[in-house]
């Protein structure tokens, strides 16, 4: 197909993509997309399989955020914006189905086509594809906002435009982009890039957005009112242009979202007892066993929902930012880690009930496998045995204390590395040989409750080893920006992960993201391994090697101790109005974002 609009990014490489386009076999448009093999779904299906598309559409709900935003873009590094503005008001040329590892379907987009080696993909838009305000979609839409996100916006957005060489209008309605690298998920990732309007901005930066002026979005809800820091308002645009789309059906069925803003979770607890919130999400086990019995849940008026799911157990726990000393010596890190008594601190925190986290990708066929590396494992790490802690290859497990309090062996072994990284006790203090104290700074938000309860713990066994701990509480707003300054010493760290991970990988774990500020690689990871295990993954041909490699990756990142893992969160736990229903059916990943409250509905 002849281009009829060339938008260059750089001279040079698009004279050797056009050679190389030039052998590429013949590509057929196609309604969806799989990471691997063909997309489960049919051209011609009807609903996604998790969806009732009978839903009933009305009913009001009201959620709860802690803290408070700034915001009402998304996209952009500055300010803090409700998460939720992402998933409910923006939308993408492709939507994901929930029941495979990684699968794309036409949502803004009609078609999808691609190389064979996927060095480029195009976009056919769906022609009646509109904005909130009514006006077209447009592909100088579509190739604005990928240039834009991808120079302006969040750096989390950088990446994927530094890997594209050339995007092109190829028609009246398509688009293609074609890839200066090897790596076949950029084709997927391409489609989940959010679009926005580009006549909304020449007169102005995507950065310079304030609250009255958020970018507009072409998604079935928009912001119909807010109140700066303490509640936004979505509604159902009834103008909405893709009702009919079979992605689309069954969703979005809430006539209303209103967020509110609360101080810390208690106080928004205390709020859903009230009746003041429609549904809260608990993940931790013990308060959904002991708490949970309030009058509401008696009564029937608040059901209690356990969502199962089959993804990873991802890493949530405490990063520790190795591009400070001592922070990056491993012998350090691993003696933190130690006097980390977990099986004590989750006895005292969920009562036992919730099981640690073991490595990135426990729970699933992509983790890591008991003893030594063997098979395409071993041969993907050898090259960088030296580099690696040894236990990459032999094998690897987190230090487990007998469950008491004292955690004595632990602490013992924690000295003892200590030492070797030349730090000893004096005066009670553990000093290095210039004298100065092992001093660490955890900083937390200071509406994150749990997480404070928990550091209140650990901090007691740090100062047991001399070692002197200050926690400092922050507002959402100054720990934003301080994490995206990489200000700390430690912190929290959540990283859901999926069945299907790729090139998010680079964000959270590549070196190329160690210096970028709002990177999401908090721990400052800078592996020549890692950096080649993420590739393997991205340029996998069959399902064998992708998960030899990801279960590489999972090796090189658990045994580098750059996070001390808490508890998994096995199962969903979602308190909510009876009138709040969902489908019989559950997708693979379970709970998230684009599934509660997407695809639920309201009930009398």
């Amino acid at each position: 197909m002849k281009p009829v609009c060339f938008f260059p990014k750089i001279a040079a490489r698009a004279a050797v993509a056009f050679v190389f386009l030039a052998g590429q076999g013949i590509a057929e448009p196609s309604h969806g997309i799989a990471m691997y093999g063909e997309p489960a779904l049919p051209a011609d299906f009807s609903a996604l399989p998790y969806a009732n598309p009978n839903a009933p559409k009305g009913g009001r709900i009201v959620t709860g955020n802690t803290g408070a935003f700034d915001s009402l873009n998304p996209f952009v590094l500055k300010g803090n914006s409700p998460w939720q503005l992402r998933f409910f008001a923006y939308e993408s040329m492709m939507g994901r189905n929930r029941a495979e590892p990684f699968a794309l379907y036409g949502l803004l987009a009609e078609t999808i086509e691609t190389a064979p080696d996927r060095s480029w993909v195009e976009f056919t838009l769906r022609e009646e594809a509109r904005f909130s305000d009514g006006s077209p979609v447009t592909i100088e839409d579509v190739i604005w906002s990928y240039e834009t996100l991808g120079t302006e916006g969040h750096p989390r957005y950088h990446t994927f435009w530094n890997q594209v060489a050339i995007i092109e209008a190829t028609g009246p309605r398509s688009v293609r982009l074609t890839f200066n690298t090897d790596n076949r998920e950029l084709a997927l990732i391409a489609g989940l890039r959010p679009i926005l309007k580009k006549a909304q901005y020449e007169n102005s930066a995507l950065t310079d957005a304030t609250l009255e002026n958020f970018p507009i979005g072409s998604a079935p809800y928009v912001v119909a009112d807010f109140e700066a820091g303490r509640q936004v308002t979505l509604k159902r645009d009834p103008n909405y242009w893709g009702k009919d789309v079979p992605f689309r059906q069954g969703t979005n069925n809430f006539d209303e979202i209103r967020i509110d803003f609360y101080g810390d979770g208690e106080v928004l607890f205390e709020s859903f007892k009230a009746g003041d919130i429609s549904y809260a999400r608990e993940f931790n086990a013990e308060k959904w066993a002991s708490q949970y019995s309030f009058p509401a849940v008696q009564s029937g008026d608040i059901v209690k929902s356990e969502i199962e799911h089959q993804k990873p157990s991802g890493i949530t726990g405490f990063v520790m930012n190795t591009r400070r000393a001592p922070l990056d010596d491993i012998r350090v890190r691993d003696a933190l880690m130690h006097s980390f008594n977990f099986e004590y601190i989750n006895d005292t925190m969920t009562g036992g009930r919730q099981p640690r986290i073991t490595s990135f990708f426990s729970g699933s066929l992509l983790s890591m496998q008991p003893g030594p590396a063997t098979g395409r494992v071993q041969q993907l790490l050898t090259p960088f045995a030296d580099e690696l802690p040894e236990e990459a290859l032999s094998g690897y497990d987190l230090p487990a204390s007998d469950g008491s309090a004292r955690n004595r062996r632990n602490l013992r072994t924690a000295v003892k590395l200590l030492n070797e990284a030349g730090w000893d006790i004096v005066d009670g203090k553990m000093r290095n040989a210039s004298g100065e104290t092992l001093s660490l700074d955890i900083l937390l938000p200071q509406n994150d409750n749990q997480n404070k309860a928990v550091v209140d713990i650990w901090r007691k066994s740090l100062e047991q080893l001399g070692i002197d701990v200050s926690v400092t509480l922050v507002d959402n707003a100054q720990y934003a920006q301080r994490t995206g300054n990489f200000d700390f010493d430690i912190t929290k760290e959540r990283r859901a992960l999926s069945l299907s991970p790729g090139n998010e990988q680079r964000l959270y774990w590549g070196s190329g993201a160690v210096a970028q500020p709002g990177s999401r690689n908090l721990a400052g990871i800078a592996s020549a391994a890692a950096d080649a295990m993420i590739t393997e993954m991205l340029t996998a041909e069959t399902q064998d090697d992708f998960v030899a490699a990801t279960r590489a990756l999972d090796r090189v990142l658990t045994t580098g101790r750059y996070i001390i893992p808490i508890w998994t969160y096995s199962v969903g736990r979602i308190a909510h109005r009876k009138e709040m229903k969902y489908p019989d059916e559950l997708p693979i990943y379970g709970d998230g974002a684009d599934w509660m409250p997407q695809l639920w509905w309201w009930e009398d």
